[in-house]
This record gives structure tokens, sequence and C-alpha cells, in this order.
């Protein structure tokens, strides 16, 4: 099994249940770590999971604005898993780095993991 690690992700989007997120936006931060079965020795891309490919299924699902990061991470994971079949299991923390909550002050986030 090989881990790939895609951390620190910067997104801007406009995730949120209440219209005034939709509408002015929102930054977040992910971490995504896809296992998946690779041969011992990898040689060529082909042989393990390209990670710019990741990046574009990523970056593409986060211009999608979602009510819920439960439903986002969700849906990352299944596409993610789409784009390669030796996937296993997907794990992703996606946090919102402005939460609309009057005197807050902090980070709210989710973290999700599928297994294959």
């Amino acid at each position: 099994m090989l881990t790939i690690h895609l951390h620190n992700l910067k997104f801007f989007a406009f995730h949120g249940l209440y219209e005034e997120e939709r509408k002015t936006g929102n930054n977040f931060e992910m971490d995504v770590d896809v296992v998946a079965d690779i041969p011992v020795v990898i040689t060529k891309l082909e042989h393990t999971v390209d990670y710019a490919v990741v990046y574009q299924v990523i970056e593409s699902r986060m211009k999608q604005p979602t009510a819920l990061l439960e439903t986002l991470v969700h849906d990352l994971a299944e596409k993610i898993h789409q784009h390669d079949k030796r996937i296993r299991s997907v794990s992703i923390t996606i946090k919102k780095l402005s939460a609309p909550i009057k005197n807050f002050n902090g980070i709210v986030g989710v973290s999700y993991k599928k297994d294959f």
C-alpha cells in the first residue's frame, strides 16, 4: 500500500448553509490522504496514483457550492476513487477558516474517511 498526501490545500469557495456564505464565500484549507494498492517498485507514473489528477478532481469539486461540508467531503471521496480503482481509502479534512458564528474565534471543519 502507498499513501499519497495532498496537504494544506487552500481554496476560496462558496460552500455554506447560510445565504451570506453563498454570496461572499470563504477560505478553506484541506488535507487529503489517498491510500492505494500499488506495486512495490514504481518506475512510471502509471504505476501510481497521479496526485496532479487528484488535485484537479478536488479543485473542480470545490468550485461547486455545497451547503454542508459533510456532503462535500463524501462527494470528494467518491470522485477521487472513481479516478483510480486501485484507491483503497480516501481521508479528507476540510476547515472553514471564518465560520459564520457570532463572537466565534476559531476554525470549524469536518474529517471523513471512506474505505473502498
